[in-house]
């Protein structure tokens, strides 16, 4: 007698012949023939050892095991259903989890207008968003913390990882309403690095630009003021202290009713923001369904958008 080889066929028989009365309709209902539904329904009683029916020419009713094991097979016939309509959802993205690592600038001027969109479309997926400068994106995306990441930058020398371009971002200067720049115009390069200058740190996507730029010069960038985040250098610049160059999409991070912001000639180089991701490992429909959900959403911005494809791969 083995009891562990009853399937969700024989729980599904042994309801649907209680409920039917009889082996005519219970085998209608389940699109099988009579024959074949007695024969199950024996070959279950025989695995058993016991009767489950008793029967007459015209009806079927159930024994007291087989009331027993009906109770049973309810219990395990909704388990299933609620098993197999939670995975449904998990494959069309109806629910689920999904965790956004991103820099602050992204977080907080580009991906608001892609994440009202998505959760327009799917309000039952639980979002996370982790903000971290570049470096600490790529961590929490290497340690899986999170599935989808914005950063800048490439990822040349990081084989686990695929960087897909997003948008370039471009550089502008900041600076006080009375301070150096005050003249509304465009300034040269050349002209900006001569005036007292507040920096982002050394290792930022940010500062790695600048350093370029100053070397495409021939001089190195000499701050006044080094910060490591942005918050700090609009405070510092709208206090008149140095003016800064920073990207447009850090803009939303600054005070800005205390700023002016100029055109930059001669920069040469735009941060390019990036989504990256674990390579050799499947997306799940949560995110999936996100970069679906981006490749269709118009960036409301001044940034060249560079483009992105829906279900692939996957600093400041």
């Amino acid at each position: 007698m083995n009891r562990n080889n009853m399937s969700l066929s024989d729980y599904t028989a042994v309801l649907t012949l209680q409920e039917a009365g009889s082996f005519r309709a219970a085998a209608e209902a389940l699109r099988i023939s009579p024959s074949a539904l007695s024969r199950q329904i024996s070959a279950l009683e025989d695995q058993l050892g016991t009767r489950l029916f008793d029967r007459d020419t015209r009806n079927v009713k159930l024994t007291a095991s087989g009331t027993v094991l009906a109770r049973i097979a309810a219990r395990m016939v909704n388990t299933a259903q609620d098993a197999h309509a939670e995975f449904d959802a998990h494959l069309s993205a109806r629910h689920g989890q999904l965790t956004i690592a991103g820099l602050p600038s992204v977080t907080a001027a580009f991906l608001p207008q892609i994440l009202r969109r998505f959760t327009s479309k799917y309000p039952d997926i639980d979002l996370k968003i982790i903000d971290a400068l570049s470096e600490s994106v790529i961590e929490v995306i290497e340690t899986g913390r999170a599935e989808i990441g914005f950063t800048a930058g490439t990822l040349s020398t990081r084989s686990r990882l695929a960087f897909q371009p997003v948008m370039d971002d471009a550089f502008v200067a900041i600076g006080a309403p009375d301070g150096p720049l005050e003249e509304d115009r465009p300034y040269d390069w050349s002209e900006l690095v001569e005036m007292p200058f507040i920096a982002m740190a050394q290792g930022t996507s940010v500062r790695e630009l600048l350093d370029g730029a100053c070397l495409r010069l021939n001089r190195p960038l000499s701050p006044r003021f080094e910060v490591a985040h942005l918050a700090t250098a609009g405070a510092l610049v709208a206090e008149g202290l140095g003016i800064t160059a920073l990207p447009e999409l850090t803009l939303p991070v600054l005070p800005t009713e205390r700023l002016v912001q100029r055109s930059i000639i001669g920069f040469g180089a735009r941060r390019r923001i990036g989504l990256v991701r674990q390579t050799g490992r499947s997306l799940s429909p949560a995110a999936s369904a996100f970069l679906e959900v981006l490749s269709e959403t118009p960036v409301k911005s001044k940034h060249s958008p560079v483009g992105i494809r829906a279900r692939r791969s996957g600093n400041h």
